[in-house]
């Protein structure tokens, strides 16, 4: 009997790749289009790497996409080195280097939008569904994040307040640059934005808690510890048809997380039957803090 198996596995790694970058440039584009249709015509400096541009295009002229590559580029370079290896990967380094790439193609399109408020709006839902699509990647178009994660790393403040204080300073300096009203609107975008990630990255919860039921337990137990580094729980469990034990592993993971948690399961045990579903609060470690 031929063994088919090790065919199989080259061509499945082949097509999730192409999958997975096809998310990378399709999300980066949506991003940089949201950014230059929406957020850049109205002086919306909605944090992140893109409102420092923002500013920096108004108050002395620099093109934005070169502001993007200024920062997104050294801060991947930073990551490397201050966490641990290439941590990131190619395909965080590709949305790095496309995100600028279609905001300087795309730098004279207009669709005449002039209100701020539609600007923050649909701009927030743009680069929510943009970024969205990258983290089903299981990747990120760098920026502010990699940032907060060295602060984190070198501090102990949590990731989570390093994102807010980087974005609320963006946020200030533009009330101070623009206007407070503008500020307001850039804080509309960002609230919009976090709730579109959340629908792309199914469903609107800060965290997920996936269980799972595999007759490979303990190779998906060592698997979610190792890529995923997240704490996993063992729970008792019995079929409900042979009343043979079934244990039944329980992980909570955040919402950038869910699709590699998936594709690790699948890899281990196409078989195994996986529950994601939300987790209103979360408190403890690798999450909020009571």
């Amino acid at each position: 009997m031929v063994n088919t198996r090790r065919r199989t596995e080259p061509r499945s790694r082949l097509m999730q790749g192409m999958i997975d970058y096809t998310y990378i440039l399709v999300g980066s584009a949506i991003v940089a289009l949201a950014f230059n249709l929406f957020l850049l015509p109205n002086k919306i400096a909605s944090g992140g790497v893109s409102g420092i541009s923002t500013l920096l295009t108004y108050t002395v002229g620099f093109e934005p996409a070169y502001t993007l590559w200024a920062f997104n580029i050294p801060l991947f370079i930073l990551g490397v080195l201050m966490l641990g290896g290439f941590k990131y990967g190619i395909k965080t380094l590709v949305g790095t280097i496309f995100l600028p790439f279609v905001v300087f193609i795309s730098r004279d399109w207009s669709v005449g939008i002039e209100d701020p408020l539609l600007g923050a709006l649909f701009g927030g839902i743009g680069v929510g569904l943009g970024l969205g699509t990258v983290f089903r990647a299981n990747a990120s178009t760098g920026g502010t994040d990699l940032a907060a994660q060295i602060f984190n790393k070198y501090t102990g403040v949590s990731l989570g307040l390093c994102v807010f204080a980087i974005d609320g300073l963006i946020v200030a300096t533009s009330a101070v640059v623009f206007s407070l009203e503008l500020a307001l609107y850039a804080l509309i975008a960002l609230f919009v934005t976090g709730k579109t990630i959340d629908l792309v990255q199914m469903g609107v919860g800060y965290a997920k808690v996936a269980l799972i039921i595999s007759d490979h337990q303990e190779e998906v137990r060592q698997s979610i510890l190792k890529d995923v580094d997240r704490g996993v729980t063992k729970l008792s469990g019995h079929g409900g048809y042979t009343d043979a034990e079934r244990p039944v592993l329980m992980c909570v993971v955040n919402q950038q997380e869910v699709t590699k948690l998936k594709q690790i399961v699948r890899a281990v045990d196409p078989k195994a039957f996986v529950i994601v579903t939300n987790a209103t609060e979360v408190l403890g470690e690798g999450f909020k803090r009571a």
